[in-house]
């Protein structure tokens, strides 16, 4: 069963995502700076659990595209943090809206009230593994 969910999971995500949408390395990065607050590349690289430099290209991206903004640390002046710029967060919740509306419309579409209850319950029951995969790692 963890497997096939995973799977699935995995497939979902894929299929929702838009035409409109940055490699999913950079989103990954906006989503990040988003929900968690301003980090440094070494955060980032570590949360994602990639190499420092493949880190640093996404990263390097979004500051050349306006999305996100580099700032001095605030205790430690060797750092770099980064924080999501107003254009940034628009261009997340744009493609957030955007995979919103398509699964939206899938569920309309595929689905009967019945089958939609329990997709609702099970959305319950998912938030409730990834809060304990969260706490537990």
């Amino acid at each position: 069963m963890a497997e096939n969910l995973r799977a699935a999971v995995g497939q979902l995500v894929r299929a929702a995502r838009t035409t409109d949408t940055l490699p999913s390395g950079e989103a990954a990065v906006l989503g990040h700076l988003d929900r968690e607050g301003p980090a440094t590349t070494a955060e980032l690289a570590s949360w994602r659990r990639i190499r420092h430099q493949s880190a640093a290209r996404s990263v390097k991206e979004l500051v050349d595209a306006g999305l996100v903004r580099p700032a001095p640390h605030e205790s430690d002046g060797r750092k770099i943090v980064l924080h999501i710029t107003a254009a940034g967060r628009e261009r997340l919740d744009r493609q957030r809206r955007a995979r919103a509306d398509r699964l939206a419309a899938a569920i309309d579409d595929a689905l009967d009230p019945a089958e939609r209850a329990e997709l609702a319950r099970s959305v319950e029951l998912l938030t409730r593994l990834t809060d304990h995969l969260r706490r537990d790692p």
